[in-house]
């Protein structure tokens, strides 16, 4: 594993207990610009891991309880007259930083899900004819209970789209469990992180090396396979778009860059494929009977589709 990701995921291993795969694919969206819903059930750590992430990288983490009486101007900021200087300035709203937890997004009205959008997408907001561009990085980390609906708001198909992965947290085992009671008896865990183990500059740098990760014709190949087959599959009512592809293909350049290689495989493309698609898909009745979620579906997807040889790498 690279030196770096391996400080970092031990860093954040300081307040979670296992779940290092969701930490590892919740790193390489991070290494990717890419923003991360967390879908699970109340209590399970989503907040708990998304400030440990933003705890061991020394940016500017900004946290906004979303609720319907949330405001868009509480997101993107507002401008006011500034009597001193008789001009109007800008305020800054919660996506000035470069971590933003968005907590329980779903409970956000339409018009505060619209108004992260631009943020989310082109890493800037408009207000009265000005352009704010957003800090480098910026990514939404946003958490959601699918099980509680009352007071809830679906999000649209294109904000989902703008998510670059979801993950889930899952309860932990037995043994996992013991050891959060021993690490919660004294203090919140989180206080374990004295400082960050790597700062935004690295982080951007590590970026920029991500980019560089060379990806074979065969490997672009079985990536395009796996999304065109479900934009004419009667099981899917919505297919995979072209933005999921293009995060499908850089999902795969951050795993290979994680784990030391300069070349992205097909594995790192299965290894992803599943938290980078599945909210993309809309399943159709047929669908849902058949594969019943659509986690499901992206593993069928995977099993069905030949994987590509290395060859000439």
């Amino acid at each position: 594993m690279n030196n770096n990701i391996a400080k970092l995921a031990e860093s954040v291993g300081k307040v979670i207990v296992g779940k290092d795969d969701t930490v590892i694919k919740l790193i390489a969206a991070m290494l990717c610009e890419g923003h991360v819903l967390l879908e699970d059930v109340p209590g399970v750590g989503k907040t708990q891991l998304i400030t440990a992430l933003s705890r061991s990288v020394g940016g500017k983490f900004n946290r906004i309880q979303l609720t319907p009486d949330v405001m868009p101007s509480d997101i993107a900021g507002f401008t006011m007259l500034d009597s001193s200087k008789g001009d109007f300035v800008y305020r800054d709203g919660a996506v000035m930083c470069n971590f933003l937890l968005a907590d329980e997004i779903n409970r956000a009205s339409p018009k505060v899900q619209s108004a992260l959008l631009e943020a989310m997408e082109e890493r800037q907001i408009s207000l009265d004819g000005v352009t704010h561009k957003l800090p480098k990085p910026f990514l939404v980390l946003a958490t959601q209970n699918p099980v509680e609906t009352y007071g809830t708001y679906h999000l649209p198909e294109a904000q989902m789209d703008r998510f670059f992965m979801k993950l889930s947290m899952g309860y932990p085992t037995p043994d996992e469990e013991l050891k959060i009671l021993e690490r919660t008896e004294m203090h919140n865990p989180i206080l374990n992180i004295e400082a960050p183990a790597l700062d935004i500059q690295e982080v951007i740098t590590m970026q920029e090396e991500v980019r560089r990760i060379r990806v074979t014709d065969q490997v672009k190949d079985y990536i395009v396979r796996l999304v065109t087959v479900t934009r004419g599959d009667r099981n899917a009512v919505l297919g995979i778009s072209p933005r999921g592809s293009i995060a499908l293909y850089k999902a795969a350049k951050a795993f290979a860059y994680i784990y030391g290689r300069e070349y992205a495989t097909p594995d790192d493309v299965k290894n992803v494929a599943v938290a980078v698609l599945s909210h993309r898909i809309i399943l159709s009745p047929q669908g849902k009977t058949a594969f019943g979620t659509n986690e499901k579906y992206v593993e069928y997807l995977l099993a069905s589709n030949d994987v590509p040889s290395m060859s000439g790498r």
